[in-house]
């Protein structure tokens, strides 16, 4: 019998390691969702403030479900988180879209603070504006 002062056996399975890497994803999606409401509340445009809501929020999101994947373990259960996770990555973005078209067109977009426009050449003889009032 030999005896090893300091040594300690490590074992560690499949079950622990997951469980960890779900704690990670789970803790960086809950901090990117802050982020992302943080950044909705202090961004000073509208487009600014969509592209805070969608961006990282959505990868927060797919942190979040990847770490419910990793604790469930479960193939059913992959199956619908990762139903949820193409939704959301298929709907935000085009509602986005259309939430910052509808308010370019009626002018409550702040021009001074585009780099690029685009779309004001694409709309000259729009004389009433469309979209949000």
């Amino acid at each position: 019998m030999t005896n090893v002062v300091g040594a300690v056996e490590l074992a560690v399975s499949w079950a622990d390691v997951a469980d960890v890497i779900a704690a990670i994803c789970l803790f960086l999606g809950s901090l990117l969702a802050l982020i992302a409401a943080i950044g909705v509340l202090r961004l000073p445009d509208l487009l600014s403030r969509m592209h805070s809501a969608t961006k990282p929020q959505a990868t927060g999101l797919i942190l979040v479900l990847i770490g419910l994947a990793f604790r469930l373990r479960d193939f059913g259960s992959i199956g619908l988180l990762m139903t949820v996770a193409l939704f959301q990555l298929v709907t935000s973005p085009i509602a986005s879209h259309m939430v910052g078209r509808a308010s370019f067109r009626a002018g409550q977009v702040r021009q001074e603070l585009l780099v690029v426009d685009e779309l004001s050449d694409a709309l000259p003889g729009q004389e009433d504006p469309r979209g949000a009032p």
